[in-house]
């Protein structure tokens, strides 16, 4: 189940001159978590998950604190969640979750984006099936077998825990991501290195090169769309 999870981080950080990019990202869905129910994490769950992820990233707190003062103050910007299922080349699974302000605008740049590119849109349920909605939460400073120790302590059921080059990665269900990273901390664990909210692939895809050039060109179209969130795929890419 290992994806090098650091790895991946560091590449998508480093990839759009990203990190602009992925400041706002958070922005927009810090604001509009924020405004689903009370603008405080202790109390909207829905907040605190972005929040602990964002700080992997290394939101500034001027970013997070403008995106829940604009939803204290009514902001009347309206988002849609949206989620669109697809194929890249050689069968390849792609999920896009995006948030927009213009629907019709988003499903255009989507689509175009994957027809241009050798792939195209399926409908709903198409690929997710494929898919496992997973928390991954990572951290260094402690073995597997001690992280394991601490949540089966805390009666914490997790899927696996793994050591992952530097750091050690837990798999759980999502509702189980806030329980995670509490046992963690009453053991002393106080920074993660890994908070997502993800959705992992029951099996790889290996792509030959002319596929995976395609693919990755593809991919890099997708995450670039101003209201795409997140991108979750099933080829296992070349490091």
């Amino acid at each position: 189940m290992g994806r090098k999870w650091n790895n991946i981080k560091e590449k998508k950080a480093s990839k759009d001159g990203q990190t602009s990019r992925i400041y706002a990202r958070f922005g927009r869905e810090i604001y509009v978590a924020a405004k689903s129910g009370e603008p405080d994490p202790e109390s909207n769950r829905a907040l605190k998950v972005v929040l602990e992820r964002a700080k992997t990233y290394n939101v500034p707190k001027a970013i997070i604190d403008r995106a829940v003062e604009k939803a204290k103050g009514g902001a009347e910007e309206n988002y849609d969640e949206l989620r669109y299922e697809g194929f890249g080349p050689n069968g390849a699974m792609v999920i896009v979750d995006a948030l927009t302000n213009n629907v019709n605008r988003t499903a255009s740049e989507v689509r175009a984006a994957f027809t241009k590119n050798g792939g195209s849109l399926g409908v709903s349920g198409s690929v997710a099936y494929m898919f496992d909605a997973t928390a991954v939460i990572g951290l260094s400073g402690k073995t597997a077998d001690e992280v394991f120790e601490v949540l089966v302590e805390a009666e914490v059921d997790v899927r696996d825990v793994m050591e992952e080059e530097d750091s050690v990665i837990v798999y759980a269900d999502p509702e189980q991501f806030h329980a995670v990273q509490e046992a963690l901390k009453n053991a002393g664990v106080t920074e993660f290195t890994v908070a997502e909210l993800t959705m992992l692939a029951q099996n790889d895809l290996t792509l030959p090169a002319d596929a995976q050039a395609q693919f990755e060109k593809m991919l890099d179209v997708i995450e670039n769309l101003e209201d795409v969130q997140q991108v979750y795929h099933n080829v296992e890419l070349e490091e």
